[in-house]
């Protein structure tokens, strides 16, 4: 007869676990969320780093999925929920990165894998920003850009004519390997955000609010599995973390 568990965290992880199994993988992620909200709450950081490793593996089978569908399109005004599939997606102006992250969860909660980045007008330099937000409660918004190079023969077009907002001649989804590289290169920016010195419970927070903001980045769950090691030996701090900076989620 299988033993009764009887911490609810342990419970959800149970569930988790044999939804892993099944391949649920946004199962898998709900019940994770769940379990490792109320870690935090409870300040038990041992069982978050517990927590991280079905979350990962689930999260890193999401994107794979996506990117064997392979680019499915440019968005620029919001699909319909039937209208997404498993695949890769690009955001670009007049959408901005608030409602990318929409169309994101929008995707998430139908169960279709999707890897979707929000870029801006290409800059002067010839780079695109690539950005990704969330709302961390009624204080922090937290925003991430990073700039990356675009795709092999798109070419600026500030100064030329009726040129549109994006500023440059796109018009087709980036291959499967520049989606990877830029989804690397935002989740990167977020970590070197993050303050070293600060107490490692501090790290935690900060950690998990870029996890919500570019969840499918596999180095960010690591290093929050770090920091909630270092939190489990140090304990909580004695005072609530530092906020993060607001910025405008609705603007370039």
């Amino acid at each position: 007869m299988a033993k009764e568990v009887s911490n609810p965290i342990d419970r959800l992880m149970e569930q988790a676990s044999q939804a892993l199994l099944e391949t649920e993988y946004f199962t898998v992620v709900k019940l994770s969320l769940r379990a490792l909200e109320k870690a935090r709450r409870a300040d038990d950081f041992e069982r978050m780093t517990r927590i991280l490793l079905p979350l990962q593996e689930a999260r890193r089978q999401i994107r794979q999925i996506a990117c064997d569908a392979g680019p499915r399109t440019i968005l620029t005004a919001r699909p319909k929920p039937s209208e997404l599939q498993p695949g890769l997606y690009l955001a670009q102006p007049p959408l901005i990165a608030i409602e990318a992250r929409d169309i994101r969860e929008t995707a998430d909660s139908k169960s279709v894998p999707t890897l979707l980045l929000c870029r801006e007008p290409m800059t002067r330099a010839g780079k695109w920003p690539i950005a990704a937000v969330t709302t961390g409660g009624l204080i922090d918004t937290i925003t991430v850009r990073v700039q990356v190079a675009p795709p092999s023969g798109v070419v600026p077009m500030h100064d030329q004519p009726g040129v549109g907002p994006t500023r440059d001649n796109s018009s087709t989804p980036p291959d499967v390997a520049w989606f990877v590289a830029a989804a690397e290169a935002l989740g990167d920016a977020a970590i070197a955000r993050v303050n070293a010195t600060m107490p490692a419970s501090w790290r935690v927070d900060e950690l998990m609010l870029y996890l919500e903001v570019i969840p499918e980045h596999e180095k960010l769950h690591q290093r929050l599995a770090d920091a909630c090691r270092d939190a489990a030996r140090e304990g909580p701090a004695p005072e609530p973390r530092r906020r993060a900076m607001a910025e405008n989620p609705y603007s370039f």
